[in-house]
């Protein structure tokens, strides 16, 4: 039996979990690993962990027993059943006090359910989000813990040494809230990026209309990326513009076909949101673009049916096109400021329905660095949380008011021209309705609840009466008096 000598034993060896073994390794931290394929232990024993102290293990019981105590068990594997698999044969290796970690991409909801069940054995429990890719997991990951607040203190230490660090020094990884908040948090930075990447190819493709080629708007990005919207998104997006095809000669970009891909946690964070009763407007337009993008063949067959306005800019119009291009920045901005502000709203939607209490600048600076998100952004969001951790919405921050200002008349050009010139542009032209309707102190849905009233009577509030006053109109004059259960049906 192996001497109990590892700081943290972490199971499963793909791309995500030797990287942060190595991380960890580098840290000065002793890691036990195992692999449900046990040959994958002793080939990453021989090639990448060569010369390192890890320890590598072929069964469980080999595995927990090489913990130093309270044993810390983190699982990197696929989410879903392989989680609860692996959670079912370390138990009975374990005691009271011991820790397991879901490092994965799991659903908060299950997170919820397993630290119940992992507490009532006497054991803790971590659901942690791990963002950054694989150079993110070696170099320095934004880490989103919540789960069992116990199991913090025993984590910390290894976890805030091998995350990314903000400018200042702080690590990109806070304690984020019981049971599933860790989780909810990482769902909801990857429903934001889903919003980030379809802006940034509406820019793209707006800047593509207006015939710039691939290197002409890499070099567009890259004069974006030295301001206010500087982040790793830009900063890839310059890159991949900038990137030639060695066979072709032709730009990569231009030879992938347009059906976009999708692991479910943009689609999760819509979800939630509907739950919730949240506008969160944006990621659902841009998770909805890529369910578009994959109808190719569909989209194919249309493109030669259905009509609209011709390729030219504006309707073929004069244009100046170094206004066109910072209109565009404007609009990227702009819907980027609403993206975060839907974003944030869900997040304390969420925290009180589950009684979390989150910190929302904090949350900030985790995604400050190490993410797929980190940008020079985030930086102004917890400076909002920090003056005012009571902030209703972040477009009601002086900086991002001023922003909104500042950007609004590009903004709206920009949305003008796509629907003139037919390009879709559903993130900026949606974030856009939000803002305005956000803005709006009368919406038309006075008249949405007379009609809701008129076919199945669910009553209507005045605005002649106190709030929570709920009226009913005999409309048709044969109907009767009686009204529905419940107004939010």
């Amino acid at each position: 039996m192996s001497e109990a000598k590892a700081d943290l034993g972490l199971i499963g060896l793909a791309v995500m979990g030797q990287n942060l073994v190595l991380n960890m390794n580098d840290h000065g931290f002793t890691i036990a690993v195992f692999n449900r394929t046990v040959e994958k232990v002793d080939r990453f024993l021989a090639n990448e962990a060569r010369d390192t102290n890890i320890i590598g293990t072929h069964g469980i019981e080999e595995f927990c027993a090489a913990l130093k105590r309270p044993r810390r068990v983190m699982l990197l594997v696929k989410a879903g059943q392989a989680v609860d698999d692996f959670i079912e044969q370390v138990i009975p290796h374990l005691e009271k006090g011991d820790i397991i970690i879901d490092g994965g991409n799991s659903n908060y909801n299950d997170t919820i359910r397993r630290t119940k069940y992992v507490e009532d054995k006497g054991l803790l429990y971590i659901g942690t989000g791990v963002s950054g890719g694989e150079e993110g997991a070696r170099r320095g990951p934004s880490i989103m813990p919540g789960g069992s607040p116990a199991a913090w203190e025993h984590v910390k230490p290894i976890f805030q040494a091998v995350s990314a660090k903000a400018e200042n020094g702080e690590p990109c990884c806070d304690w984020v809230g019981e049971n599933g908040a860790g989780h909810y948090v990482k769902m909801v930075h990857n429903g934001i990026e889903y919003g980030d990447m379809q802006l940034i190819c509406e820019a793209y493709q707006m800047m593509s209309r207006m015939g710039l080629t691939p290197a002409e708007m890499s070099d567009v990005f890259a004069k974006w990326n030295e301001g206010v919207l500087d982040s790793y998104l830009i900063e890839i997006t310059r890159d991949i513009l900038a990137k030639t095809d060695d066979e072709t000669s032709q730009p990569i970009v231009d030879l992938i076909l347009d059906t976009a891909g999708q692991k479910g946690t943009g689609k999760w964070t819509a979800i939630s949101a509907l739950d919730m009763g949240q506008p969160l407007t944006l990621i659902g337009e841009a998770v909805f673009a890529r369910c578009l993008s994959a109808l190719k063949d569909e989209r194919k067959r249309a493109s030669r049916i259905l009509t609209g306005p011709k390729a030219e800019v504006c309707g073929g119009c004069d244009f100046d096109k170094t206004e066109v291009i910072e209109d565009i920045r404007k609009a990227l901005y702009a819907s980027k400021v609403v993206s975060y502000a839907q974003g944030y709203q869900l997040l304390r939607a969420a925290a009180a329905e589950y009684g979390w209490n989150l910190n929302y600048g904090g949350i900030a600076l985790m995604w400050r660095g190490g993410c797929i998100i980190r940008s020079q952004f985030l930086g102004k969001i917890r400076d909002a949380f920090t003056k005012n951790p009571n902030l209703e919405n972040l477009l009601l921050y002086d900086y991002f008011k001023a922003a909104i200002d500042e950007s609004q008349a590009g903004w709206r050009n920009t949305v003008k021209r796509a629907v003139t010139i037919g390009v879709p542009v559903p993130a900026f032209s949606s974030a856009l309705a939000y803002y305005d309707g956000y803005r709006a102190e009368r919406l038309p849905a006075n008249l949405l609840q007379a009609q809701r009233d008129y076919f199945g009577a669910h009553t209507y509030e005045r605005v002649d009466k106190p709030r929570g006053e709920f009226f009913h109109t005999n409309w048709t004059g044969s109907g009767g008096n009686i009204t529905a259960g419940t107004y939010n049906a």
